[in-house]
């Protein structure tokens, strides 16, 4: 690589950024956050587009929000979940945006990843 040296991350930093990997390394989660992306939504829309049960969508969902990447808020009984960290959202469509330019241009097989 040519140019100038970055200088490496703090461990504390490299350990949070494997933790957020790590947890949106489930597709289900990397799913949810991709939808919430694309606007706010409840448990039972996200579970109807996710294709999960709504206890798993939950437990997805309190993961997400433990970690500080998605928040709710309460209307009426209605509990929404949103978007709380955006920069996660960018590398999230920078990723997947990619793989699927990938996918488009191999036909439908993203090489180099996976099985």
């Amino acid at each position: 690589m040519a140019g100038a040296k970055t200088p490496d991350p703090p461990a504390e930093v490299l350990a949070e950024a494997a933790a957020a990997s790590a947890l949106l390394a489930s597709p289900p989660r990397l799913h949810i956050v991709w939808a919430l992306a694309q606007g706010e939504c409840d448990v039972s829309g996200l579970a109807e587009r996710v294709g999960g049960a709504l206890p798993a969508i939950s437990q997805h969902l309190a993961k997400l929000k433990l970690a500080g990447l998605v928040r709710s808020r309460r209307e009426g009984r209605r509990v929404v979940y949103l978007i709380d960290d955006e920069d996660v959202v960018a590398t999230v469509r920078g990723l997947v945006g990619r793989l699927s330019q990938r996918a488009g241009a191999s036909g439908g097989r993203v090489h180099g990843l996976g099985a």
